[in-house]
């Protein structure tokens, strides 16, 4: 029987245009996470290298916290990952939402 295997693509393109491959991700015991390296977890799992569940299990990380990063990404760019940030464009994200 044959078994149905999703292929992994070796590398994906990164955040700031480099490629990314599971060896150029951070550390497995990364726990300052800047913005750099949040961006490049999600465009790792966009890419395809490693699934939410791989990155949740890797990293530590909660589903809720890791959806958390791909909104802010989607909404407002790798600005939108910044911790001293968040608070300003959740609330233009919900003013846009409004008109």
């Amino acid at each position: 029987m044959i078994e149905h295997q999703k292929i992994r693509p070796a590398q994906v393109i990164g955040p700031l245009g480099e490629p990314l491959s599971i060896d150029s991700l951070p550390h497995p015991s990364t726990t300052r996470w800047v913005v750099r390296r949040k961006a490049e977890v999600v465009a790792a799992v966009n890419g395809g290298l490693l699934t939410v569940d791989e990155v949740c299990d890797r990293y530590g990380l909660t589903i809720e916290e890791f959806a958390g990063w791909q909104r802010a990404i989607d909404r407002s760019g790798m600005p939108g990952l910044r911790v001293t940030r968040i608070q300003h464009y959740k609330s233009l994200y919900e003013r846009q939402q409004r008109y």
